[in-house]
């Protein structure tokens, strides 16, 4: 068996594991007049700004943390914050502060029992392996295998959402950037 179809498999094996019903419970807090901030460290940083640009694709106002024109937090908007452990320092630590505001705070794990899980209203487990993690075997290096099936589980919340705004493809496209 090729290498990529292992990787493949490993990424089916925990995208099978992730609650539907988790999912369905974020998809129905997406409102546009909402505001989603966004929040990773690392690759799962990469994931988060990836999430945040396909919210705005789709007519949501998202922003990404940490970046220049990120507006304040403010009572009402959502937070969703992604690592792997739930225990990111920086990452956990901003999720705290947005609950204190008032945010509803979207935990994106693969660690139901982790810190970050414990300060999220919702929580969106993704049960890939992460770093120092022997819980979960993994043919691939590091947090690899969480990254990836994070990427395919947070593009299945926004194709969700898009449907039940009713936005099709074309609709979205006019708001990405066309540079030909």
């Amino acid at each position: 068996m090729r290498i990529v179809d292992q990787i493949l498999e490993e990424i089916k094996d925990v995208i099978a594991k992730v609650d539907e019903e988790e999912i369905k419970k974020i998809v129905s807090i997406f409102k546009k007049e909402i505001r989603i901030f966004v929040d990773g460290e690392g690759r799962s940083g990469f994931q988060a700004k990836g999430f945040a640009m396909r919210l705005m694709h789709i007519g949501y106002n998202s922003y990404v943390m940490g970046e220049t024109i990120t507006p304040a937090l403010k009572k009402g908007d959502i937070y969703v914050a992604i690592s792997g452990s739930g225990k990111t320092k920086n990452t956990l630590s901003n999720a705290k502060a947005a609950k204190d505001l008032g945010l509803t705070i979207i935990g994106v794990t693969s660690k139901k029992d982790s810190p970050l899980a414990e300060v999220s209203d919702l929580v969106l487990e993704v049960p890939g392996k992460t770093k120092n993690d022997n819980a979960v075997e993994s043919i691939q290096l590091l947090s690899s295998l969480f990254d990836q099936s994070v990427h395919i589980v947070l593009d299945d919340l926004c194709l969700l959402i898009s449907k039940k705004d009713n936005l099709s493809d074309n609709e979205a496209a006019k708001n990405h950037i066309n540079v030909e």
